[in-house]
C-alpha cells in the first residue's frame, strides 16, 4: 500500500512507560537516549564496533564475561564496578572498539529498547547521526515511533528535543503527526538556535555535571559527526547497510 491510499504516522512516545499504548509492531522504532547511551552506540558503530548487544540487566551483561566481549554497564550515570566501561562516548573510540563486540546495559536506553522489541525494525538515533537517520527514515514508507528513553521512566527534555529535531526533518513528507510529535517539534523550535545552552537546564545534565562529565554532554550534542545507523539484528545492534 502506498502513501496515495494510506498516511503513515510519525508519533513520539515521551517515556518508556507509554510504550504499551502503541501497537509497536506497526512501527519502525527509533530509540533515543541522548545523554548518553544512543550517542555512544552511534559513535561505537561508526568507529568499527562489530556489534553492540543491548541487555536490560547488569546480571545479563555479567553473563557474557567469558565470551571475549567488552562489557559496558552504567547505572545512575556511573560505571558499574567491575565492568570495562559505561556509556561515555569517549569509551567508544576506534582504538577501543574497532572489531569488538560490546555488551551494554544502561539505566534508561537499553530498557526502552527491550520494551520495543516487537517493532518492525529498531534503529538508534542521536544528534551525532541525525541527518543520516532522517534521510533513511524518509525512504521507508512506514509509520515511525520515536521512543524517548527519558530518565527512570520520567519525561526528559533532551530526548524529546531530539525527537522534535527528527520531526522537523520529516514533517514535510506528509507523515501524520500526533500531539506528542507536534509538542516535541515546538520544543525543538524553542531550543534549536543553541541546543547546548537550552539543555543546560535539564535535570540529567545537572546529574552528569555532578559526576564531572560535562565533556560527555558537549560531545553528545554535536550534530552529524557520524553517518552510521545502528539497527537491531536479532540480539545485536549492527551497522545498517
Amino acid at each position: 500500500m502506498t502513501n496515495d491510499t494510506m498516511t503513515n504516522d510519525l508519533n513520539v512516545c515521551l517515556t518508556p512507560l507509554l510504550i504499551p499504548l502503541y501497537n509497536v509492531e506497526d512501527y519502525i522504532v527509533v530509540i533515543i537516549d541522548i545523554f548518553r547511551a544512543t550517542s555512544s552506540i552511534c559513535y561505537g558503530i561508526e568507529n568499527g564496533a562489530e556489534a553492540i548487544i543491548p541487555v536490560s540487566e547488569i546480571e545479563a551483561c555479567e553473563a557474557y564475561r567469558n565470551h571475549g566481549h567488552l562489557l559496558a554497564a552504567e547505572r545512575n550515570g556511573e560505571v558499574v564496578t567491575g565492568f570495562d566501561f559505561g556509556n561515555s562516548p569517549f569509551s567508544y573510540t576506534k582504538e577501543k572498539v574497532a572489531g569488538k563486540t560490546i555488551v551494554l546495559t544502561t539505566t534508561n536506553g537499553t530498557q526502552a529498547l527491550h520494551l520495543s522489541r516487537s517493532a518492525k525494525r529498531i534503529v538508534i538515533g542521536s544528534f551525532l547521526n541525525l541527518t543520516a537517520l532522517c534521510n533513511w527514515l524518509k525512504t521507508q514508507n512506514e509509520s515511525i515511533l520515536l521512543v524517548c528513553a527519558g530518565w527512570k521512566n520520567n519525561f526528559n527534555l533532551e530526548d524529546t528535543l531530539f525527537a522534535g529535531a527528527v520531526v522537523e526533518q520529516l514533517k514535510a513528507t506528509g507523515l501524520k503527526l500526533d500531539d506528542a510529535a507536534i509538542a516535541a517539534n515546538d520544543l525543538y523550535q524553542a531550543g534549536k538556535n543553541d541546543i547546548n545552552a537550552y539543555l543546560k537546564k535539564t535535570s540529567h545534565s545537572e546529574r552528569l555535571k555532578k559526576l564531572g562529565i560535562e565533556k560527555d554532554i558537549e560531545f553528545c550534542l554535536q550534530v552529524d559527526i557520524t553517518t552510521a545507523i545502528p539497527v537491531l539484528d536479532g540480539e545485536r545492534l549492527i551497522k545498517l547497510t
